[in-house]
């Protein structure tokens, strides 16, 4: 017998990388500076030079035998020491190697969380719009997602609206700033907030309501933004880390769940996260990218690529008409569709070849997700298509 949830979704590609296989099928049909492809946030800026400089250095002067055993099943202690460090000196936390187990990007610390953490027939409430794979993640479980929609003007936390999504069945809350896909950095009011809430409904309902904070994006901000530090605000908190976006390494798949060390049952919760992550097959994280990261803590990819394309796109787009969600970070502009159904406007801006995502699949209807980590050359030989696409709405 075949699992039928898991043969639906081999056979259906998310609809991010639907749109990205048909931008590969379209350029080799047509030619790549023909396409204008907004679908994947897959960065286009070289890795800091130290990425490859640490690589060079750990394969020739490193034991071969070393770098490419095994680790620790939570991960090399001296690598989780030093991410700990960083994170102490950064934020002003007290976290130790022990708080920290390495996974495989972003999504296995949320997976292995989740798996830790979420039983079935409980309730994870999320913001909308979210990033698509989190519905994937909790129904694995056998959990189901409750989404509750921001406030659609300024994209902020609606906290009566959680609070009040916030049952006796609720295991945690995920969220994610900056924002995919509306690129917002949820103020420090809203999360000085929502954490309250929690504190609030963790009592009256006599349980944990855990905060998973996913956190790919932490890096990645704009003038003089500044992303809170969730452990700092609420005892109960996993964070949820990725190289990926930062260091410029997506393929590379190198992240890590993070432990609150003031967490309720910290023992229990650290070892339900690392026997999740056993059950789940992670034996460790990839051990050469482990080794990278000590000689990288700090390090980002060139930022001020993905602000010029912000501020290209959003003032084109905004002066041919559309609806833009000014964003704060990450590399993700959400614009209103100039129809109700956005799965259809992204049909009609393939006859344009832009190629966008419709927000459906992110929890909310009526917008388009535009990812502008791509060189600046195709923002700017995509403007004419853009505002072509929005004259033949205005006609």
């Amino acid at each position: 017998m075949i699992n039928a949830k898991m043969r639906e979704l081999g056979a259906k590609r998310s609809v991010i990388r639907e749109t990205f296989e048909y931008g590969r099928t379209r350029k080799a049909e047509i030619g790549e500076d023909k396409v204008f492809d907004f679908s994947l946030g897959n960065p286009s800026v070289p890795a800091p030079p130290e990425v490859n400089a640490e690589l060079v250095r750990l394969i020739e002067c490193e034991s071969s035998v070393a770098l490419h055993g095994y680790t620790s099943a939570q991960g090399d202690a001296t690598v989780r020491a030093a991410i700990a460090r960083y994170i102490n000196e950064s934020y002003g936390e007290c976290v130790n190697a022990d708080c920290l187990y390495m996974t495989v990007g972003a999504a296995g610390a949320l997976t292995a969380t989740l798996t830790a953490l979420v039983c079935e027939g409980e309730e994870v409430v999320i913001p909308s719009p979210y990033f698509p794979e989190y519905k994937v993640f909790v129904e694995r479980c056998g959990a189901t997602v409750v989404a509750v929609p921001c406030d659609r003007q300024t994209m902020e936390l609606d906290i009566a609206a959680i609070e009040a999504a916030i049952t006796e069945r609720c295991a945690a809350v995920i969220i994610n700033s900056p924002n995919n896909p509306t690129g917002k950095v949820y103020s420090e009011e809203s999360i000085s907030a929502l954490c309250d809430v929690l504190k609030r409904k963790s009592a009256q309902l006599g349980k944990t309501v855990y905060l998973i904070s996913d956190e790919p994006y932490r890096e990645l901000v704009y003038g003089d933004v500044t992303v809170p530090y969730l452990t700092k605000y609420y005892n109960n908190t996993v964070v949820c880390y990725s190289f990926s976006k930062s260091l410029s390494i997506p393929g590379e798949r190198i992240g890590y769940a993070l432990v609150s060390p003031r967490m309720e049952n910290f023992t229990a919760v650290y070892q339900a996260i690392c026997g999740a992550g056993r059950a789940l097959g992670f034996v460790c994280a990839p051990s050469l990218l482990q080794r990278l990261l000590p000689a990288c803590l700090g390090k980002t990819a060139d930022v001020t690529v993905y602000d010029r394309n912000r501020r290209l796109l959003l003032t084109a787009l905004t002066e041919y008409g559309y609806e833009c969600v000014s964003p704060d970070g990450a590399f993700y502009l959400f614009v209103k569709a100039p129809e109700d159904d956005a799965v259809h406007f992204c049909e009609v801006a393939r006859g344009f070849e832009l190629l966008l995502v419709p927000s459906d699949d992110f929890g909310c209807s009526g917008y388009v997700r535009i990812s502008y980590c791509v060189s600046t050359e195709q923002v700017e030989r995509s403007l004419p298509a853009f505002k072509a696409l929005i004259e033949l709405y205005k006609d």
